[in-house]
């Protein structure tokens, strides 16, 4: 049995969301809600002691971390496979993700919370901050840079430069291979960034790929015609689906 604890418009979650269905597998949904600080509970940090999602429970026993689930995911369902057979291509797929995991990864979540998440801490007093600050073990010192009035105009920007290096960075293996990043197979490289390149456009980045980056365009709409893109972008798994009175402009920054 697998079950999938997860916040809907994680792209963390949706990432493991979308291997799950590229695989044709049957999970149960567990859907947390992060206002609720479901993520924080006594019985979820049993879980998940990093008090993040996703968490994946296979057979009751949990496996954490997003990347390290989606390689668990072949090991255990290798078929449909989502890794290249050779030890090279299998080595590229690897690079691919330890990059989206220290660059976009960790940008998107910027422009996320300046636009968006930081609305709801904006409402709590000083000291309500500060323990939710606390209660975020990985993520305390972002919290803390954050604040209550928003990251600062150079940290959005690097955070915007991290976003063109990836998207420079894919065109470039587009270009070289396609029509996928690596080569003709459609890998979990692919499943790995494709949330957050499709965050940054609900948020009105998405000038950063269309105006000069052909490739990665096409590549994205690629990724929307696959039938597990419907499953893992169910309503209510963006954005612009919760909070439907969120003005999403084009970014002057991009």
């Amino acid at each position: 049995m697998l079950e999938l604890y997860n916040f809907p418009p994680s792209t963390c979650s949706l990432k493991v969301r979308l291997s799950l269905a590229e695989k044709g597998l049957e999970w149960e949904d567990r859907r947390l809600d992060s206002r609720n600080n479901d993520h924080l509970t006594p019985e979820y940090l049993k879980l998940n002691p990093n008090g993040v999602v996703p968490t994946l429970v296979h057979d009751g026993v949990p496996i954490i971390d997003s990347s390290v689930i989606l390689e668990y995911l072949e090991d255990i369902f290798p078929e449909p496979s989502l890794s290249p057979v050779g030890a090279v291509e299998k080595a590229r797929m690897r690079s691919w993700l330890r990059f989206f995991d220290e660059k976009p990864t960790p940008a998107v979540r910027y422009p996320s919370f300046q636009m968006v998440l930081i609305k709801g801490f904006q409402k709590l007093s000083p000291d309500e901050f500060e323990d939710a600050t606390k209660r975020r073990p990985l993520k305390t010192d972002f919290y803390t840079r954050m604040g209550q009035d928003g990251f600062s105009e150079y940290e959005m920007n690097k955070a915007v430069e991290d976003i063109r290096l990836t998207v420079d960075r894919m065109e470039t293996a587009l270009v070289a291979g396609g029509p996928w990043l690596i080569g003709g197979q459609f890998t979990i490289a692919d499943v790995c960034v494709a949330p957050l390149i499709d965050r940054m456009e609900d948020l009105g980045y998405e000038a950063l790929w269309e105006e000069n980056h052909p490739k990665v365009t096409d590549w994205l709409a690629r990724i929307k015609e696959r039938p597990s893109y419907g499953v893992a972008f169910y309503k209510g798994a963006r954005f612009s689906d919760i909070y439907p009175d969120l003005k999403l402009g084009r970014s002057s920054a991009a």
